[in-house]
């Protein structure tokens, strides 16, 4: 099986807000047909908490074979297919007894690992980046307001109104009762 572990990410979905892998998926990966794989699910019930297993409901049967093109068949289902969590999978490689099963859970759980691995670093950027918009924004205030005093205190002073002009003497002949 010739299946890298960047391979079997792509086929992590959420779904109730868990990673899973869907069944059809893990089915072809443990080189079982889809309907095996369910039959050893039926079979081992105990073994697979809620936890462990999702059944998928009509709205995300609809859902899933929407975002991924490859499970565009799934709506025709007669039953509704499985999705399995990190553990889930890993339980299901305990009751399959194909001989790649070994090789693609070990695959599987890496793909899992990587994809924790990568959230986690995108939540510690995210952080980042909110801390640095938190901090910049409240600097950018400020430094708005500091370069806008330095151009007012750098700009050349405005120009005083003239003073208004001293009352002028009238030119001419003046009667005895005007004043001057």
């Amino acid at each position: 099986m010739n299946i890298a572990i960047g391979e079997y990410s792509a086929l992590i979905i959420t779904l109730r807000g868990k990673k899973v892998m869907m069944d059809v998926h893990l089915a072809k990966a443990y080189g079982v047909t889809p309907k095996r794989l369910r039959e050893q699910v039926r079979r081992n019930v105990a073994r697979f908490p809620a936890a462990f297993i999702l059944i998928l409901t009509g709205e995300e049967v609809v859902e899933v074979a929407a975002k991924c093109g490859d499970l565009a068949g799934l709506k025709y289902s007669p039953s509704n297919p499985y999705a399995f969590t990190e553990h889930g999978a890993i339980m299901l490689a305990s009751v399959l007894k194909s001989p790649s099963a070994i090789q693609a859970s070990i695959l599987i759980v890496e793909a899992f690992v990587r994809m924790k691995e990568l959230l986690n670093i995108k939540e510690g950027i995210i952080s980042r980046v909110d801390s640095l918009e938190q901090k910049t924004g409240k600097h950018d205030l400020e430094l708005h307001e500091l370069f806008k005093t330095i151009r007012q205190l750098l700009s050349p002073p405005k120009p005083l109104p003239p003073p208004p002009p001293p009352p002028m003497k009238r030119v001419g002949y003046r009667r005895n009762n005007e004043e001057s």
